[in-house]
């Protein structure tokens, strides 16, 4: 068992496994990433209030001591508060359960395999490479995959949400205010739902996808790239475009209350591998 309360800067390299890593910190950098090696933790910046640092029966607990109250003051300066400050790595086996909780920053991680679990209630979210269930959300500020297989489910109330080179077979994507913006690869049966109350989106999959499609949008227009996806209404009303794209094997619904929807299409060059 280890257990370490951390002042200054320092690397801490642990003994034994880690199945689980449970993250939670105030202010500042969060970084987490798969390796092959033994877990290790590398705390680069340490504030007023000690990183408390606990590791038992394979689990992997990281956090900083709160004090009472602590919430209630965030939500009432918003970003003009100013949290005692971290910047802390992690580095653990690919396959770990994830649960992540960062009230002020920025979050990366990348390469996880397991069970992911991402929570920011101001500041901005990277993920990179990651597979299994993944699950972001974040308050004020954007979230961004890049190379994401598996589920994933991407939540804001304030802010972006950016889908790259992305061959998840589940994506659910939502945004109160804010835009979405995704480039899918998408397996065969693959769900995705993409909905915002205000902002647009834009999704861009492969030419060759297999996909039953529906747009939906209350003020705002519908472009597709595909002849298939079609749809038509007068001027301020609801509109609706819907079409089936080669077998229509997989689902692609999108919905906007107050924006636009382009769905387009990507070529498939002929050096490219189909999708399993």
């Amino acid at each position: 068992m280890t257990d370490r309360t951390v002042h200054a800067p320092q690397r801490i390299t642990l003994d034994g496994t880690v199945s689980h890593l449970d993250v939670s910190l105030l202010g500042g950098r969060l970084n987490v990433v798969a390796t092959d090696g033994p877990a290790r933790v590398d705390i680069t910046r340490v504030g007023d209030r000690p990183v408390l640092l606990t590791h038992h029966d394979g689990r992997l607990t990281v956090r900083q001591r709160r004090r009472r109250r602590l919430w209630g003051v965030v939500l009432s300066l918003g970003p003009l508060s100013r949290l005692p400050r971290v910047d802390v790595s992690v580095a653990v086996p690919a396959d770990v359960l994830a649960d992540l909780e960062l009230v002020q920053g920025s979050l990366v991680a990348s390469g996880l395999r397991g069970r992911s679990r991402m929570e920011v209630t101001s500041g901005q979210i990277a993920l990179m490479g990651l597979r299994g269930r993944t699950s972001a959300k974040i308050m004020s500020g954007p979230v961004e995959a890049l190379g994401v297989a598996g589920e994933l489910d991407l939540e804001t109330v304030s802010g972006e949400v950016i889908i790259a080179e992305s061959a998840a077979a589940q994506v659910r994507a939502h945004t109160v205010s804010g835009a979405i913006t995704c480039d899918l690869d998408n397996p065969r049966r693959s769900d995705i739902r993409l909905s915002t109350i205000s902002g647009g989106i834009t999704v861009r999959v492969r030419a060759d996808s297999d996909l039953a499609v529906r747009l939906h949008t209350t003020s705002g227009r519908i472009t597709s790239g595909f002849p298939q996806v079609r749809g038509s209404a007068e001027p301020g009303a609801v509109l609706d475009s819907e079409g089936v794209l080669g077998t229509g094997e997989g689902k692609l619904t999108a919905s906007a209350t107050s924006g636009s929807i382009a769905l387009l299409a990507r070529p498939v060059g002929d050096d490219e591998e189909e999708l399993p």
